[in-house]
């Protein structure tokens, strides 16, 4: 696919660097010379200095041959306006990031009437998936496929956990869950667990089950499995505002602690139910009197990644029970901060990037792929694709014990008739199943490239 994208900050440097690597042709657009050279020279793909709301800037980078148009830039009235041009100059699919509220509540005029192919808030999904944690503590992550039949659910092993030590063969015997192991990550390696892996304190588990036999597995291994009953806040954003909106709807009691004293006004006016606590969020005094030694969840939103890993870390050593989520913007450090334990990270821009490839797998399968949803589940390394069997695939009739799949690669599930199948060998894939595949083989296409 010839794909353009606007903004090389970065949502755009991640959206180059993961489109190029699946076979795509790249141009990126950015009035910052240093951002374009900085992005051109680590990847292969072309980039263009100008104003990408410009016909000519647009026509340069080939938009009349373009199928996507992706506008991911600091300023949405000029992703909006990108688009708009885009859609005249090459009649192209046309994707907008967005992150003033009120033009979220626009997004489907946006759709509907400016013909954009995806509006995508980035505070929004930011503040969606900090919930589904919330109403799920034991994860740190939780993605979706099937429209929300199966969950792909991420945890991490406590030292007293009753699997330690057991085998997964072993565990699938004692706890009688229906649920699959996906994969373990361990000491920065990845692995995809066969029958005879033996977890490990501090393994941080993948499983794959519907959300029944997933509740029903984290009561069994002693965890935590009902929602959280309180929350409290750190930071009055966006990303907070749209946090509280959706937690209200569960009910749940929420301190937020802000230390901008109009905006705490402008909130409190807001909300009835939502406590709103002017002061400083790095003031141990006013996070003790607000309850911080017995809140079921602490939520770092601060805008410096390093005051939200601090006031994390000290959240754990007062609560040890707290389900803490930090939000970090730099994905740079990824690799020293996993070391940190820290419970839930939320990244909005890895998860905007995220949803937009999403889309982008989507598109091709129209030319010939059939991923239906595509998530990372331990980045750069495991992915997790749902593919919608076709007719014609070389899987379909035999026994799974009967086909030769490539090495690290795993049939998470089968979705059939709306029905959750969590496969053994006996099982048969059949035309019209949609199937979660977890494999370390990226940039999977079609349900046939498993194959060996």
């Amino acid at each position: 696919m010839n794909i353009i994208i606007i903004g090389c900050g970065k949502v755009g440097r991640t959206l180059a660097e993961e489109l190029n690597e699946e076979d795509n042709n790249i141009t990126v657009i950015d009035t910052d010379a240093a951002k374009v050279k900085t992005l051109t020279e680590m990847t292969d793909v072309m980039g263009i200095i100008g104003n990408g709301a410009m016909h000519s800037v647009q026509k340069e980078a080939g938009i009349e041959d373009a199928d996507l148009l992706i506008a991911v830039t600091g300023s949405d009235e000029l992703n909006l306006l990108c688009c708009l041009i885009a859609k005249k100059a090459g009649d192209c699919r046309t994707i907008a990031r967005i992150k003033n509220p009120q033009y979220s509540n626009e997004s489907e005029y946006f759709m509907d009437e400016l013909g954009l192919a995806m509006v995508i808030n980035t505070e929004y999904a930011a503040a969606s998936e900090i919930a589904r944690v919330l109403r799920f503590p034991s994860a740190i992550k939780i993605d979706t496929f099937a429209n929300g039949k199966v969950e792909l659910v991420k945890f991490r092993l406590p030292d007293e956990s009753p699997i330690v030590g057991m085998s997964v063969k072993s565990m699938a015997m004692s706890l009688k869950c229906d649920v699959l192991v996906c994969t373990v990550e361990r000491n920065n390696e990845a692995y995809i667990p066969n029958g005879d892996f033996v977890f490990a304190e501090k393994d941080v588990i993948s499983i794959i089950a519907s959300h029944k036999n997933a509740n029903e597995f984290f009561k069994k291994i002693q965890y935590k499995a009902n929602s959280v009953r309180d929350a409290i806040i750190l930071g009055g954003d966006e990303i907070s505002q749209y946090l509280c909106d959706i937690l209200l709807k569960y009910g749940i009691n929420i301190t937020l602690i802000d230390k901008d004293i109009k905006r705490c006004n402008e909130l409190s006016e807001r909300w009835s139910d939502v406590t709103v606590i002017c002061g400083h969020p790095s003031d141990k005094q006013v996070l003790l009197e607000e309850g911080l030694a017995n809140t079921e969840s602490f939520v770092c939103l601060e805008n410096i990644d390093e005051e939200n890993i601090f006031l994390s870390l000290y959240a754990k050593s007062i609560n040890e029970d707290c389900k803490i989520i930090t939000k970090i913007n730099r994905i740079d450090f990824d690799a020293v901060i996993s070391k940190l334990e820290l419970d839930t990270i939320i990244n909005p821009k890895s998860i905007t990037a995220d949803v937009i490839l999403r889309y982008v797998r989507s598109m091709k399968n129209s030319m010939g792929s059939n991923v239906e949803t595509l998530y990372n589940v331990i980045k750069g390394k495991v992915e997790a694709a749902e593919f919608l069997v076709k007719e014609n695939s070389p899987v379909l009739g035999k026994p799974l014990m009967e086909l030769k799949f490539k090495n690290d690669v795993l049939i998470a599930a089968i979705i059939r008739n709306k029905k959750v199948i969590i496969p053994r060998g006996q099982d048969v894939i059949c035309a019209g199943d949609s199937v979660v595949i977890v494999s370390k083989i990226l940039a999977l296409h079609d349900i046939s490239d498993v194959l060996a």
